[in-house]
């Protein structure tokens, strides 16, 4: 059953685009060589496999696990997957004062959820937080603390999962438009994210608009890894402007956007805030031949109950 909470945002997408060529036509680097298997996490029943998108073939989903991967930022200890029940209740409906937030980014934040900090300031990352534990657990997802997603955040006993459960890898839930970042096998850290619209497109390219890019606005299923990347901040892509990206097949890329909603909304990149991309920067969650696994996903257990 559905949960529901609070008035849905009506934001328009807003088409801010991926960079590089067409996506119909550029190829897919072949993965790395395999070390590790992926199977599905305990809250899913879906066989442990993957649909490339050029070919519609079914093949084994395999990752590369990363030698030494940099320290990552892990709530309470290594080992922690259950967490207990926050007491008294996180949130009142309608209360939004410094110290309730608090406490708000304090419980997503131990449920993996990231946030740029716990100050009791209802800003972008709070908001994008609340989005992906919406989005996580069947909650509407507008972005609002409300009722709903106040007692779902107080009840919830465990962190949320991916479905990989081996290695080190970039997971990207298509079906949930979440990105999980999965180290040594367990989903430590969940981002919003939007997508490609799947609708194509026919558009004058944003540097030279004697050019047309042409395109089917996809994010490719399958095994990618991160082969290319732009350190500096802003600049214009081929689709419109993209901050930091980091490409992991073709022309598309986990980049900065400010316009990340609840819903695909991209020529077939992947969109996270700007803070996120930030932080993904400078904690090194990302490097170079990181695995990217990119599926349609399906609703997590937590969020059909």
């Amino acid at each position: 059953m559905r949960v529901t909470d609070g008035l849905m945002l009506g934001a328009a997408v807003v088409l801010s685009g991926c960079a590089s060529t067409s996506l119909a036509s550029t190829p897919v680097p072949a993965p790395a060589p395999s070390v590790a298997t992926i199977t599905d996490a305990p809250t899913t029943t879906v066989e442990p496999s993957a649909t490339t998108a050029e070919s519609g073939t079914t093949e084994e989903v395999i990752v590369t696990a990363i030698t030494e991967p940099a320290p990552i930022p892990i709530i309470n200890s290594t080992d922690i997957i259950s967490v207990p029940v926050a007491d008294p209740p996180i949130l009142g409906v309608g209360k939004s004062d410094g110290a309730e937030t608090q406490r708000a980014q304090e419980r997503l934040l131990e449920l993996g959820f990231w946030l740029q900090a716990a100050n009791g300031d209802y800003g972008l990352t709070t908001t994008q937080a609340v989005m992906a534990f919406q989005k996580y657990y069947g909650v509407i997802t507008d972005g609002v603390l409300g009722d709903q997603t106040a007692a779902m955040m107080t009840a919830v006993t465990e962190r949320p999962l991916g479905r990989a459960d081996a290695g080190t890898l970039i997971e990207i839930d298509k079906g949930l438009q979440l990105l999980f970042f999965v180290i040594d096998g367990k989903s430590e850290w969940v981002l919003n994210v939007s997508s490609g619209t799947e609708i194509a497109y026919d558009e004058p390219d944003k540097n030279n608009p004697e050019i047309r890019q042409v395109g089917d606005s996809v994010t490719r299923n399958g095994l990618h890894d991160v082969y290319r990347e732009r350190s500096d901040g802003w600049w214009e892509g081929d689709l419109g402007e993209i901050y930091r990206p980091k490409y992991f097949t073709g022309g598309i890329a986990v980049h900065g956007s400010n316009n990340v909603p609840d819903y695909p909304a991209s020529h077939g990149c992947v969109r996270v805030s700007v803070p996120a991309m930030d932080w993904i920067w400078e904690t090194n969650l990302m490097p170079l031949d990181t695995p990217v696994w990119v599926h349609e996903g399906i609703r997590s257990a937590a969020a059909q109950g």
